[in-house]
């Protein structure tokens, strides 16, 4: 898969807040197909990087992409959760920036095969690492209407999220992600149906961030790769919802208050880090 084809989001903005240099060593905990990985190292001939996925087929690209760095990149198939881990398998004690590119791939979007878009129907999966844990179809026909509500109401802020679940149980067993979508389709009025976006949109979200646990792998991985950071080191997020942007901006504002420690007397401790920007970019 060419450049031309995936073209990494942000990629410049990317780079400059997270400023390579010789002698680094940063962690891109989503290289995904290896487009952001490419520009960080091109910035400087000892530039070195860690490349987490959990997809499988896109380390095998990103590792076709990344040959010409050599040693000076390795590719680890994890969770960015578990950073901490794999940096002391790999013998590295901190890191100079951590980079998280939260956005699904083209590839994995146009593959029916994976089960993440209703545009071609497709087995109902959606794991990012399709030889862990369940698929959507697990969840979907198991799950109680309560749970599948809950999910939908909290993970894509769905407004009928009630009656989207009553009808999944009510159509089960689903096993395909046309079938999905159908359901979905026919349970929301059609009054409601928006003309840009696709009725079954918040129900795919909601149900991918339930099976990969991504709100969850978000929060610790900020906490790993904040640990993980050397002094003036910095992190990168790149969000693409609301439910994402709210857990990295609380996490960021955290870090960057004063703290007091206890109720003991004297000035407050200073923040432990800067936010770079507030700025949508």
């Amino acid at each position: 898969m060419s450049d031309a084809i995936h073209r990494p989001v942000m990629r410049t903005e990317a780079v400059r807040f997270l400023a390579p240099d010789r002698g680094r060593i940063y962690v891109d905990g989503t290289v995904g197909l290896g487009g952001h990985a490419a520009a960080i190292l091109a910035a400087g001939p000892e530039v070195r990087l860690i490349g987490i996925d959990r997809d499988p087929q896109a380390l095998r690209y990103a590792a076709a992409r990344l040959a010409q760095f050599g040693d000076r990149v390795r590719l680890v198939h994890g969770n960015y959760r578990d950073l901490a881990e794999i940096l002391s398998n790999l013998g590295i004690e901190t890191i100079d920036g951590f980079l998280l590119d939260l956005g699904l791939s083209s590839l994995q979007l146009d593959a029916p095969e994976r089960g993440f878009s209703f545009r071609a129907d497709g087995p109902l999966d959606m794991r990012m690492d399709p030889t862990q844990g369940r698929s959507a179809a697990d969840l979907v026909n198991a799950a109680s209407v309560e749970e599948l509500a809950r999910i939908l109401r909290d993970y894509g802020e769905e407004r009928f999220a009630g009656r989207i679940a009553r009808a999944i149980v009510a159509a089960r067993p689903i096993e395909t992600t046309g079938a999905l979508a159908e359901v979905v389709r026919r349970a929301i009025p059609r009054r409601f149906h928006e003309r840009r976006i696709d009725p079954a949109t918040r129900t795919f979200q909601a149900l991918r961030i339930a099976v990969n646990d991504e709100l969850r792998n978000l929060q610790d991985g900020l906490t790993a790769g904040f640990a993980a950071l050397r002094p003036g080191g910095v992190i990168v997020v790149i969000s693409f919802h609301s439910l994402e942007d709210r857990i990295v901006k609380r996490f960021f504002r955290k870090l960057a208050t004063p703290r007091y420690e206890s109720l003991a007397p004297g000035p407050p401790l200073p923040p432990q880090a800067e936010v770079l920007t507030k700025k949508p970019l």
